[in-house]
């Protein structure tokens, strides 16, 4: 459905919000990161890096971007800024690369980039390439009905107080890979800033394991957030048929997939294991049905005053979730944009305090939350 040029006001169960969009003309934008002086970047899965100067569209891409294997649920993914943008104008995006020979047996890698706030980046590398290619045919066969190889990169990435880099590496639907601790199938990785392995990592030296590795266990996580009261990591990730999660990272855990998941697999083969598994981290938060999670934020600011502390989450079942919690238990859950009748995929606050939403569609757009009168 194509979404219409608003505004549109909406009285939720605890704030009056108003929405307008700041812009149209993206292509399933993945991820949107706000410089200084509030211009936005903003990644399209296709493969186009955007730039929103004052509320308008660019209509020419930044160029410089590497090559990038587009199709399915590959591309141009999720983008940050260094935590000192400001004096060093570095700019990290993930993306599915292909391979050298065959194009299919793709990975995901993280880019890093010098923008200048110009027409094209320059000092273009990647900074990490992760073990996990796949995708060439024929496939080999695996379990549960898993989904194509063209999905499941995961890709959020995030930095830390400390200037670290956590990435999300999806399961890329051969989940049968993912407690294999030498390979980088649906892990969470922690970096530094130049993609280097920090030696305090949980798996340094330990036999078998990758050094990047933070936790274990993942499915395809598609949001990551650094809480920012609490400086606590939340992840929220897609399960197969229901059993989305919404997880409390830490350091070193095993979250449980393919053995432990409150979904069922697409071909109705039962989990192994459901929770409460020795060893095994279970989430804070299911969804069954699915929601299908996209990135997430905790609001902590003062112009949302009826949302402060709620976890607000957009989702490809079109509508922006709030989460309410009691001390570090979820307390109730409320859907609201469910009128717009667009999939949602990021969410950050702006400069401004306003909250800015994607919508993840061939006809996308920036949306812009205002407190409503």
């Amino acid at each position: 459905m194509l979404l219409g040029d608003g505004p549109w006001d909406e009285a939720t169960e605890r704030q009056k919000i108003h929405v307008s969009v700041v812009t149209k003309g993206l292509d399933h934008p993945w991820a949107i990161a706000f410089v200084p002086g509030g211009d936005m970047l903003v990644t399209e899965r296709d493969g186009r890096l955007r730039v929103i100067r004052g509320g308008v569209l660019d209509p020419t891409p930044i160029a410089g971007l590497p090559d990038i294997l587009r199709g399915g649920l590959g591309g141009l993914m999720d983008i940050a800024l260094h935590p000192n943008f400001a004096r060093n104008r570095l700019v990290y995006m993930t993306y599915s690369k292909p391979g050298a020979t065959v194009r299919d047996e793709s990975t995901l890698a993280v880019v890093r980039a010098r923008w200048d706030g110009g027409a094209t980046l320059t000092d273009v590398r990647d900074i990490f390439v992760a073990d996990a290619w796949y995708g060439a045919a024929p496939l080999p066969k695996r379990c549960c009905g898993q989904g194509p190889a063209s999905g499941s990169y995961g890709s959020r990435i995030a930095f830390d107080r400390k200037g670290y880099l956590y990435i999300t590496s999806g399961d890329r639907n051969y989940g049968e890979r993912v407690q294999d601790p030498s390979n980088h199938f649906g892990k969470i990785l922690r970096l530094k800033d130049d993609g280097s392995v920090p030696k305090d990592n949980p798996f340094v030296g330990k036999p078998g394991y990758k050094p990047e590795i933070w936790t274990i266990g993942h499915r395809n996580p598609l949001g990551l957030f650094f809480h920012p009261k609490t400086g606590e990591l939340w992840e929220t990730e897609f399960g197969p048929r229901g059993g989305d999660e919404l997880n409390r990272i830490e350091r070193g855990r095993n979250y449980g997939w393919i053995d432990v998941t409150q979904g069922a697999h697409y071909n109705g083969e039962p989990a192994k294991s459901v929770k409460g598994v020795a060893g095994m981290a279970d989430p804070v938060l299911t969804w069954a049905p699915s929601i299908n999670p996209g990135n997430l934020i905790f609001y902590t600011g003062n112009r949302f005053p009826g949302w402060k502390g709620d976890m607000l989450m957009p989702t490809m079942t079109r509508s922006l979730l709030r989460v309410t919690f009691n001390g570090k238990s979820p307390a109730g859950q409320e859907r609201m944009l469910t009128g717009l009748k667009q999939r949602l995929r990021d969410i950050r606050v702006g400069p401004d305090g306003n909250l800015y939403v994607l919508t993840d569609e061939a006809a996308g757009a920036v949306l812009r939350i205002q407190p409503g009168k």
